[in-house]
């Protein structure tokens, strides 16, 4: 919400609302960041198992293993997005919110909340799967 200052010339901005924004920026970067590195950590592994899974197949499935290397350090990555966006959504002192703004709503910290749950599962599948994948193989066979 933009207001006039007493000269009329220069419009600013309530600096509550503008916390408010850039908080609500900052944790959509750290839930985003957390789901893209968690797909991409599981790219060599999960996914394309989950693509066989639906019946999606191809020759262009094989070329996913070739990300195999970068999986540590699309962990890291993720591990790090993931540490920022719960400390943004748990820890961080809340501010207060001027009523009616996006940040007053309950909606706004639930969808974060759920991003990086859901970011964390990913995760966490992928570095269990080379653990796991073998006993469930010995399982199967």
């Amino acid at each position: 919400m933009q207001s006039a200052e007493p000269s009329g010339n220069l419009p600013h901005v309530n600096m509550e609302e503008q916390n408010a924004g850039e908080n609500k920026g900052r944790k959509g970067l750290f839930v985003a960041g957390g789901l893209l590195g968690a797909i991409a950590a599981s790219s060599c592994c999960i996914l394309p198992l989950v693509f066989f899974g639906l019946g999606v197949s191809g020759a262009w499935i094989g070329n996913l293993t070739a990300l195999a290397p970068y999986q540590p350090i699309f962990v890291v990555v993720t591990l790090g997005f993931l540490g920022g966006g719960y400390w943004m959504v748990y820890r961080k002192p809340k501010q207060a919110c001027v009523e009616g703004s996006y940040c007053a709503q309950p909606e706004s910290g639930r969808i974060a909340k759920i991003g990086l749950w859901v970011a964390t599962l990913l995760i966490a599948a992928a570095m269990a799967f080379p653990y796991v994948a073998p006993l469930i193989l010995e399982k199967l066979t």
